[in-house]
């Protein structure tokens, strides 16, 4: 199975250099396929001079840049329209994810047979370093809320990374998000639609460079709205989403297209039999 890994990067010069590095070095040493795929989100700074420098040294190395308007949600779905892997991971740029759990997430996939693995920082086994005060209370509330909503015991449906299989990204597909609360929208279409998922601890530790893109007072809203949506997916639309569904309609457009495919061979064959 290779894995992509998408990480979206916006004036990162401090960090990104360290993170590349250190996630290739230990998705190498276990011998995983891969590819490091950084979305450059419109840097300022010397970020994109630096994933050139890596390029040279990091063969699984690619970057991308994004086209505006700039945002989280932007750049991550332009990683998502983009990467060549069979399973796909959102992972920060600032390094606050650890590469040890990824393979971990990653390990589990295949055992366990299921569509995505999500991570809880607030688990059993988890270990969260210097998160600010007010984004951790807030983030409790947050969470909180959607596990009462939706009915579910998974509590960091916030926490962006988690790793999903590449028929999932499509399943989930139209996106709506542009900013951070892209991270709320795929886990919770994929749990409304039915694709399985497995829950793990990972680690979090607060970035020691440059400065967090995510703005609490811009957010409130938006994580809301795509909370809503969701829910009203989940209430209203009788299922027309749901995995099973999905893989009928793409089962049916198949054999369609097979048989379509067929007739016109039919067809060329008895043209090419009456010509002689």
């Amino acid at each position: 199975m290779k894995l992509s890994v998408v990480i979206p990067a916006h004036n990162e010069e401090g960090c990104i250099r360290k993170t590349v590095r250190v996630l290739h070095a230990h998705l190498s040493a276990e011998q995983i396929d891969h590819e490091i795929l950084v979305v450059n989100d419109n840097s300022t700074d010397r970020t994109e001079e630096i994933l050139v420098e890596l390029q040279k040294e990091i063969p699984a190395l690619s970057y991308i840049n994004n086209s505006p308007p700039r945002g989280f949600g932007f750049t991550v779905r332009k990683g998502l329209e983009t990467f060549t892997g069979d399973a796909v991971a959102v992972y920060m740029a600032d390094g606050s994810d650890r590469a040890e759990d990824l393979v971990e997430f990653l390990d589990t996939l295949e055992k366990n047979q299921v569509d995505c693995v999500f991570g809880s920082r607030f688990i059993r086994g988890a270990k969260v370093v210097g998160y600010p005060q007010l984004k951790l209370i807030l983030n409790r509330f947050a969470n909180l809320f959607i596990q009462v909503l939706f009915g579910f015991r998974y509590n960091d449906v916030t926490n962006a990374f988690k790793l999903y299989r590449r028929h999932v990204i499509e399943g989930l597909k139209p996106f709506l998000s542009h900013h951070f609360n892209l991270t709320v929208e795929l886990p919770l279409k994929a749990i409304v639609r039915g694709y399985s998922y497995t829950v793990m601890p990972n680690d979090w530790i607060n970035r020691k460079a440059g400065e967090s893109k995510l703005k609490i007072q811009e957010m409130g809203s938006r994580y809301l709205f795509i909370v809503l949506y969701c829910l009203i997916e989940k209430w209203l639309s009788k299922g027309d989403y749901l995995k099973h569904e999905l893989e009928k309609q793409t089962l049916h457009e198949t054999q369609s297209t097979l048989k379509l495919k067929g007739q016109s061979i039919l067809k060329r064959a008895a043209d090419a039999e009456n010509v002689k």
